[in-house]
């Protein structure tokens, strides 16, 4: 067996490993593959055999390709949200055990992977590689090109990003339960709980064109919304709650509100590319339970 073919069988026992990395750096299987292509590509001219840990060499080098084509990507603003597909994140506290970790992990689908788009591509890297991987910061601080404890803040931002931040103010708490309220109504499809969480003025929109108008027409339109709401996650949508949902194409959509007096004035559904790659995102744990 030559150099070559014996690489390859090397390198066919990581590839699992390496594509689930890129995906849920990059959020669409084509790119993740042309990065895994790419790291396959620099191992082949590389003295294969002195490398002691090839899944590090390899995760480190699919990292950085990811890396590159976030940067990329972002210089470009040709971030194909409607690509994104599910994927499974456990996230954190800097102080939290082991035990602790396998008790957070969360399945939040097409949710994470739009709030990843959100970070910063060294965030992003440092979240992903350390957070849902497992690799130490001594190892994920060069592929940033940071210190370890820097890219430990890198992560650290990025995880209070996934996490909604830190706890909300009075204002923030009660406009966080006027719209769970409005989302478990939504998900039972309960007409008379919708009217009562709209103020009796009440505008829906779509990408701000007015759609519906007074309580009873919103709640209506939002009643139809429910097999769409169970799958629904609660977010921060630039610094207010908000709710994130799949569409049946596979995409999404972001509903932000406005609300006064305990009510829900305006409520914008926003699906288009454009207006979503706008939005800064973050997830919220939902304090109710339907």
């Amino acid at each position: 067996m030559d150099e070559l073919e014996w690489l390859a069988g090397r390198f066919e026992e990581h590839r699992g490993h390496l594509r689930s990395v890129a995906h849920r750096m990059l959020g669409s299987t084509a790119e993740a593959d042309d990065a895994v292509q790419e790291c396959w590509l620099r191992l082949s001219r590389s003295p294969g055999r002195e490398i002691t840990n090839l899944q590090g060499w390899l995760t480190t080098v699919v990292g950085r390709v990811c890396l590159d084509m976030l940067r990329r990507r972002r210089s470009r603003r040709e971030d194909s949200l409607e690509a994104l597909v599910p994927a499974v994140a456990a996230f954190y506290e800097d102080d939290d055990t082991p035990e602790e970790y396998a008790l957070l992990a969360d399945s939040v689908g097409l949710a994470l992977l739009v709030v990843l788009e959100s970070l910063e591509p060294a965030e992003r890297l440092a979240f992903v590689l350390h957070d849902l991987f497992g690799v130490p910061f001594d190892e994920v601080a060069p592929i940033v090109d940071r210190t370890p404890a820097a890219a430990r803040q890198l992560a650290s931002r990025a995880r209070r990003r996934v996490r909604g931040g830190t706890a909300a103010a009075p204002d923030e708490s009660r406009r966080r339960e006027v719209v769970e309220a409005f989302l478990s109504a939504a998900r039972h499809g309960d007409l008379d709980a919708l009217v009562a969480v709209l103020d009796p003025d009440a505008v829906a929109r779509s990408n701000g064109l007015p759609v519906a108008r007074g309580a009873l027409e919103v709640a209506q339109g939002a009643s139809s919304f429910a097999p769409f709401a169970q799958a629904a996650q609660l977010a921060l949508i630039n610094g207010s709650p908000g709710v994130l949902a799949q569409q049946e194409d596979g995409g999404f959509r972001a509903l932000t509100f406005r609300i006064s007096g305990g009510k829900v004035l305006e409520v914008d559904v926003i699906s288009d590319g454009e207006q979503l790659r706008r939005l800064e995102l973050a997830l919220m744990e939902s304090t109710t339970r339907d």
